[in-house]
């Protein structure tokens, strides 16, 4: 781990890259685009979540899905999905799949997205639900958040009461050892008020979030010695928030932006290389 003056050497040059990223073309090459198009925290809250959901692999592909998903919403995706009814609205998600979600696990994720607000209200009102500002971060609440879904009747989608992995895919746990990437960045996108996140979920303190960790981000974080673990799971997501509160105990996903842009360069091998000599991040 870093020792204090790495610490200090490393938020200098994260606080550098932070104060000059550009967040605007950020946004222009991200599915936080599709809450982005709302007014309404409803129908933000439920964009971001369906967003978040998908934002896996290529933009060029999920985007495209998640344009299909949101479509019948109109200006209201929040209105469309609280009162989904299989058998009438099947046929506004007929033939979409994307990699391990088929037709009918995304047919399933609108029903059980409109059984959470028939039953909460809003997506904001469930995970608060599981939420008490006496927790460390947000584990347990996103813990209850995703047991909840887990715990819906599926019968109405699939004939009988099952999850399979394409659906289970969508609703990652952080008990189950998942880093929880897609969820810890709808998360980020709900709680923080600064930069391009949306910041409406404002009881949920910036300094509790975990950030939305994936390869890329892990191979850098151990290069950093933000992290010593080599697996890219729950653990490893706490440990590098962690050591990123230690540069900015407030809001240490602030730094999530210039790791992700760095990491998704390829430039970082995830070990001692030829390129850490050059690497900006390395100081």
């Amino acid at each position: 781990m870093l020792d204090n003056r790495k610490s200090l050497n490393l938020k200098h040059t994260l606080n550098k890259f932070y104060r000059e990223y550009d967040f605007n073309e950020k946004l222009r090459n991200d599915p936080l685009e599709f809450p982005h198009r709302y007014s309404r925290p409803e129908d933000i809250e439920v964009a971001g979540f369906i967003a978040s959901c998908f934002a896996y692999g290529k933009i060029n592909l999920f985007k495209p899905v998640i344009e299909k998903i949101l479509k019948p919403g109109g200006r209201h995706p929040a209105r469309f999905f609280a009162g989904f009814n299989v058998k009438r609205d099947k046929k506004y998600l007929k033939d979409i799949s994307y990699r391990f979600n088929k037709e009918k696990d995304i047919l399933c994720l609108a029903y059980m997205t409109g059984q959470a607000l028939k039953t909460w209200g809003s997506l904001k009102a469930l995970f608060y639900n599981y939420y008490g500002p006496e927790q460390e971060d947000t584990c347990k609440a996103l813990r209850g958040f995703m047991d909840f879904f887990l715990g819906i009747d599926t019968s109405a989608v699939y004939g009988k009461n099952i999850r399979p992995s394409g659906l289970k895919q969508l609703f990652p746990h952080p008990v189950k050892g998942s880093a929880c990437k897609r969820m810890n960045l709808f998360l980020r996108w709900m709680v923080r008020t600064r930069d391009i996140d949306l910041g409406i979920w404002d009881k949920v303190p910036a300094s509790k979030l975990i950030i939305p960790l994936d390869t890329h981000i892990a191979k850098i974080s151990k290069c950093l010695g933000l992290t010593k673990r080599a697996s890219s799971d729950w653990k490893t997501a706490r440990e590098i928030t962690l050591s990123l509160k230690r540069l900015d105990p407030g809001d240490p996903l602030k730094y999530d932006f210039a790791l992700c842009h760095h990491g998704m360069s390829g430039l970082c091998k995830g070990r001692k290389s030829a390129t850490c000599a050059t690497c900006a991040l390395a100081g």
